[in-house]
Protein backbone atom coordinates (compact mmCIF):
# COMPACT_ATOMS: atom_id res chain seq x y z
CA UNK A 1 0.00 0.00 0.00
CA UNK A 2 1.45 3.49 -0.79
CA UNK A 3 0.55 7.08 0.53
CA UNK A 4 -2.78 8.00 0.76
CA UNK A 5 -1.25 11.68 0.38
CA UNK A 6 0.50 12.56 -3.11
CA UNK A 7 4.04 14.01 -2.57
CA UNK A 8 7.24 14.71 -4.75
CA UNK A 9 10.12 12.41 -4.24
CA UNK A 10 12.52 13.08 -1.39
CA UNK A 11 15.21 14.59 -1.92
CA UNK A 12 19.11 13.55 -0.19
CA UNK A 13 19.40 15.33 3.04
CA UNK A 14 22.44 18.11 3.92
CA UNK A 15 25.29 15.64 4.23
CA UNK A 16 23.14 12.52 4.11
CA UNK A 17 25.14 9.47 3.02
CA UNK A 18 25.00 8.04 -0.48
CA UNK A 19 23.06 4.56 -0.17
CA UNK A 20 25.02 1.34 -0.80
CA UNK A 21 24.99 -0.61 -4.32
CA UNK A 22 21.30 -2.83 -4.28
CA UNK A 23 23.77 -5.96 -3.80
CA UNK A 24 26.40 -4.49 -1.43
CA UNK A 25 25.12 -3.57 2.01
CA UNK A 26 24.09 -0.49 3.78
CA UNK A 27 26.11 0.70 6.77
CA UNK A 28 25.19 -0.60 9.74
CA UNK A 29 22.69 -2.87 8.55
CA UNK A 30 23.10 -7.02 10.09
CA UNK A 31 22.29 -9.56 7.50
CA UNK A 32 20.76 -12.10 10.04
CA UNK A 33 16.85 -11.82 10.70
CA UNK A 34 16.56 -12.66 14.46
CA UNK A 35 15.74 -10.10 16.90
CA UNK A 36 18.43 -10.60 19.44
CA UNK A 37 21.02 -9.69 16.85
CA UNK A 38 18.79 -6.57 15.32
CA UNK A 39 18.17 -5.09 18.59
CA UNK A 40 20.78 -3.13 19.07
CA UNK A 41 20.98 -1.86 14.95
CA UNK A 42 16.68 -0.57 15.75
CA UNK A 43 17.62 1.26 18.32
CA UNK A 44 20.54 2.94 16.83
CA UNK A 45 18.80 3.81 14.19
CA UNK A 46 16.08 5.17 15.49
CA UNK A 47 17.65 7.26 18.06
CA UNK A 48 19.74 8.52 14.72
CA UNK A 49 16.95 9.22 12.17
CA UNK A 50 15.81 12.41 10.96
CA UNK A 51 12.41 13.12 9.33
CA UNK A 52 13.02 15.15 6.06
CA UNK A 53 11.59 18.49 6.02
CA UNK A 54 8.96 18.14 2.85
CA UNK A 55 7.68 14.84 4.43
CA UNK A 56 6.91 16.44 8.05
CA UNK A 57 3.48 16.44 7.05
CA UNK A 58 2.73 13.36 5.97
CA UNK A 59 4.00 11.69 8.62
CA UNK A 60 2.00 14.23 11.27
CA UNK A 61 -1.04 12.90 8.76
CA UNK A 62 -0.51 9.34 9.36
CA UNK A 63 -0.10 9.77 12.70
CA UNK A 64 -3.69 11.24 12.80
CA UNK A 65 -5.30 7.85 11.05
CA UNK A 66 -3.69 5.86 13.46
CA UNK A 67 -4.75 7.46 16.39
CA UNK A 68 -8.41 7.58 14.64
CA UNK A 69 -8.87 4.31 14.17
CA UNK A 70 -7.92 3.83 18.12
CA UNK A 71 -10.76 1.85 19.55
CA UNK A 72 -10.92 -0.80 15.99
CA UNK A 73 -7.47 -1.57 17.12
CA UNK A 74 -7.94 -2.20 20.36
CA UNK A 75 -10.42 -4.37 19.38
CA UNK A 76 -8.42 -6.70 17.13
CA UNK A 77 -5.51 -7.01 19.40
CA UNK A 78 -6.40 -6.33 23.17
CA UNK A 79 -7.34 -10.66 23.39
CA UNK A 80 -3.59 -10.87 22.03
CA UNK A 81 -1.95 -8.46 23.77
CA UNK A 82 -0.78 -6.55 20.96
CA UNK A 83 -0.49 -2.90 21.28
CA UNK A 84 -3.23 -0.82 19.71
CA UNK A 85 -0.53 1.71 17.83
CA UNK A 86 1.22 -1.21 16.22
CA UNK A 87 -1.93 -2.73 14.14
CA UNK A 88 -2.63 0.94 13.42
CA UNK A 89 0.90 1.22 11.60
CA UNK A 90 0.12 -2.10 10.25
CA UNK A 91 -3.01 -1.01 8.91
CA UNK A 92 -1.96 2.01 7.08
CA UNK A 93 1.29 0.61 5.61
CA UNK A 94 -0.59 -2.02 4.78
CA UNK A 95 -4.02 -0.85 3.71
CA UNK A 96 -3.82 2.76 3.99
CA UNK A 97 -6.26 2.58 6.46
CA UNK A 98 -9.20 0.72 4.61
CA UNK A 99 -11.26 -1.13 6.81
CA UNK A 100 -12.60 -2.70 3.85
CA UNK A 101 -9.70 -4.61 2.93
CA UNK A 102 -7.46 -7.38 4.84
CA UNK A 103 -4.82 -6.07 7.36
CA UNK A 104 -2.76 -9.11 5.74
CA UNK A 105 -1.77 -6.79 2.69
CA UNK A 106 -4.73 -4.90 2.10
CA UNK A 107 -6.86 -7.37 -0.47
CA UNK A 108 -10.62 -6.50 -0.18
CA UNK A 109 -12.66 -8.71 2.51
CA UNK A 110 -14.89 -9.26 0.07
CA UNK A 111 -12.61 -12.59 -0.82
CA UNK A 112 -9.88 -14.51 0.75
CA UNK A 113 -6.77 -12.90 0.05
CA UNK A 114 -5.25 -13.42 -2.89
CA UNK A 115 -1.65 -11.94 -2.80
CA UNK A 116 1.06 -13.06 -0.43
CA UNK A 117 -0.32 -13.99 2.07
CA UNK A 118 -2.77 -15.90 0.11
CA UNK A 119 -6.07 -17.71 0.91
CA UNK A 120 -6.45 -15.82 4.04
CA UNK A 121 -8.61 -16.07 6.24
CA UNK A 122 -8.64 -20.16 6.59
CA UNK A 123 -11.89 -19.68 8.48
CA UNK A 124 -15.15 -18.75 8.07
CA UNK A 125 -16.47 -17.30 4.42
CA UNK A 126 -16.43 -13.95 2.87
CA UNK A 127 -16.98 -11.11 3.23
CA UNK A 128 -15.11 -11.03 6.55
CA UNK A 129 -15.70 -8.55 9.30
CA UNK A 130 -12.40 -6.47 9.74
CA UNK A 131 -11.64 -7.82 13.20
CA UNK A 132 -12.17 -10.92 12.33
CA UNK A 133 -9.67 -10.58 9.26
CA UNK A 134 -7.40 -8.70 11.63
CA UNK A 135 -7.04 -10.99 14.56
CA UNK A 136 -6.49 -13.85 11.55
CA UNK A 137 -3.40 -11.90 10.39
CA UNK A 138 -2.10 -11.14 13.89
CA UNK A 139 -2.08 -14.63 14.60
CA UNK A 140 -0.48 -15.77 11.41
CA UNK A 141 2.61 -13.24 12.48
CA UNK A 142 2.84 -15.16 15.70
CA UNK A 143 2.35 -11.65 17.31
CA UNK A 144 0.33 -12.71 20.58
CA UNK A 145 3.46 -14.94 20.80
CA UNK A 146 5.51 -10.99 21.90
CA UNK A 147 5.85 -10.69 25.77
CA UNK A 148 7.70 -7.03 25.48
CA UNK A 149 6.77 -4.45 23.53
CA UNK A 150 10.03 -2.35 23.42
CA UNK A 151 10.96 0.20 20.84
CA UNK A 152 13.75 -2.70 18.89
CA UNK A 153 10.96 -5.46 18.98
CA UNK A 154 8.34 -2.89 17.41
CA UNK A 155 10.41 -2.09 14.61
CA UNK A 156 11.28 -5.88 14.57
CA UNK A 157 8.33 -7.07 14.14
CA UNK A 158 6.80 -4.07 11.93
CA UNK A 159 9.87 -5.31 9.50
CA UNK A 160 9.52 -8.74 10.08
CA UNK A 161 5.35 -8.34 8.95
CA UNK A 162 6.25 -7.16 5.66
CA UNK A 163 9.33 -9.40 4.80
CA UNK A 164 13.31 -9.10 5.32
CA UNK A 165 14.00 -8.91 1.67
CA UNK A 166 15.57 -5.66 2.21
CA UNK A 167 17.77 -6.63 4.67
CA UNK A 168 18.71 -9.75 2.87
CA UNK A 169 20.49 -7.05 0.22
CA UNK A 170 22.22 -4.73 3.02
CA UNK A 171 19.36 -2.79 2.37
CA UNK A 172 17.40 -0.41 5.50
CA UNK A 173 13.90 -1.25 4.49
CA UNK A 174 11.44 1.48 3.39
CA UNK A 175 8.67 -0.25 5.49
CA UNK A 176 10.56 1.43 8.30
CA UNK A 177 12.59 4.48 7.14
CA UNK A 178 11.10 5.64 4.00
CA UNK A 179 11.10 9.87 3.81
CA UNK A 180 13.59 9.67 6.60
CA UNK A 181 17.44 10.36 6.45
CA UNK A 182 17.97 6.74 6.38
CA UNK A 183 16.66 5.73 3.40
CA UNK A 184 16.68 7.77 -1.01
CA UNK A 185 15.86 4.63 -2.96
CA UNK A 186 15.14 0.97 -3.51
CA UNK A 187 12.14 -0.49 -3.54
CA UNK A 188 10.41 -4.21 -4.18
CA UNK A 189 7.36 -2.66 -6.60
CA UNK A 190 5.17 -5.92 -6.42
CA UNK A 191 5.94 -8.92 -5.43
CA UNK A 192 9.11 -10.88 -5.68
CA UNK A 193 10.78 -7.39 -8.23
CA UNK A 194 13.21 -5.36 -6.74
CA UNK A 195 13.88 -1.95 -8.44
CA UNK A 196 17.03 -0.32 -6.93
CA UNK A 197 16.22 3.32 -8.61
CA UNK A 198 12.49 2.97 -7.39
CA UNK A 199 11.73 5.93 -4.53
CA UNK A 200 9.24 4.54 -1.91
CA UNK A 201 5.96 7.21 -1.92
CA UNK A 202 4.54 5.61 1.42
CA UNK A 203 5.77 7.09 4.94
CA UNK A 204 7.89 4.60 7.06
CA UNK A 205 6.62 2.56 10.31
CA UNK A 206 9.21 3.70 12.54
CA UNK A 207 8.33 8.03 12.09
CA UNK A 208 5.30 7.07 12.56
CA UNK A 209 6.20 5.20 15.77
CA UNK A 210 8.50 7.90 17.02
CA UNK A 211 5.80 10.89 16.00
CA UNK A 212 3.20 9.08 18.16
CA UNK A 213 5.61 8.32 20.85
CA UNK A 214 6.62 12.15 21.05
CA UNK A 215 3.07 13.86 20.87
CA UNK A 216 2.12 11.15 23.68
CA UNK A 217 -0.30 9.81 21.78
CA UNK A 218 1.35 6.08 21.95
Amino acid sequence: AESLLPAPAPKPAAGAAKPAPADAPAGGVIRKTDFTSLAAEYRADYDAFAVRPERQQNVEYYLQRVTKGREAYQAAGGPLGVPWYFIGIVHGMEAGFNFQTHLHNGDPLSARTTRIPAGHPREGEPPFAWHVSARDALQLHRLGAVTEWSIPRMLYELERYNGFGYRNRGLRSPYLWSFSTLYERGKFVKDGKFDPNAVSAQCGAALILRAGKQAGDF
